[in-house]
């Protein structure tokens, strides 16, 4: 059985992972919205990956006999001034979660909790590939200046990304 106060904070983390969906999906509209086609596909596979991770803390916490209790989740911004904002945004956010998954893994070894440190690894290893992989295709764009035949390259490179559920 989890305790209270890890529940309380289980349940926090899957809301923002329901955000982060939320904001991924906003994100892709906004993409459509301008015409870059791959970079809607990604940011929609990412609003897929977010959920997958929300439902996994969610089976986690019931498996626990934890109560998992869905608080609001509030409105994702959908306006951006173009794909590197976007993009720059994405960043920030990774590097918010990382720190609020961080902030749980030391919460659960302040409450001896052994079986939840180990489940968080895998979260943990996942925003080390999250970040890595979004300062990369930052990285991409801000040298070609997030515009002309740079950006619909690598707005065809993105297109290609496919969702892969996790195991």
């Amino acid at each position: 059985m989890i305790n209270k106060v890890l529940e309380k904070h289980l349940n926090q983390q899957i809301n923002e992972e329901i955000y982060s969906s939320y904001l991924y999906l906003s994100m892709s509209a906004y993409f459509e919205s301008i015409s870059l086609k791959g970079f809607s596909n990604w940011t929609r596979i990412q609003a897929q990956e977010e959920l997958t991770h929300a439902m996994k803390l969610y089976d986690y916490l019931a498996e626990r006999d934890g109560r998992v209790t869905l608080e609001l989740v509030k409105k994702p911004q959908t306006e951006w001034d173009n794909v590197i904002d976007v993009m720059e945004n994405v960043y920030s956010h990774e590097q918010k979660i990382t720190s609020l998954l961080n902030n749980l893994v030391t919460l659960a070894l302040d409450e001896k909790d052994h079986a939840l440190v180990s489940f968080l690894k895998f979260f943990v290893d996942e925003q080390v590939e999250e970040e890595s992989n979004v300062k990369d295709l930052l990285g991409q764009l801000k040298l070609v200046e997030g515009k002309g035949t740079g950006l619909f390259m690598i707005d065809k490179d993105v297109k290609l990304r496919i969702f892969q559920p996790i195991v």
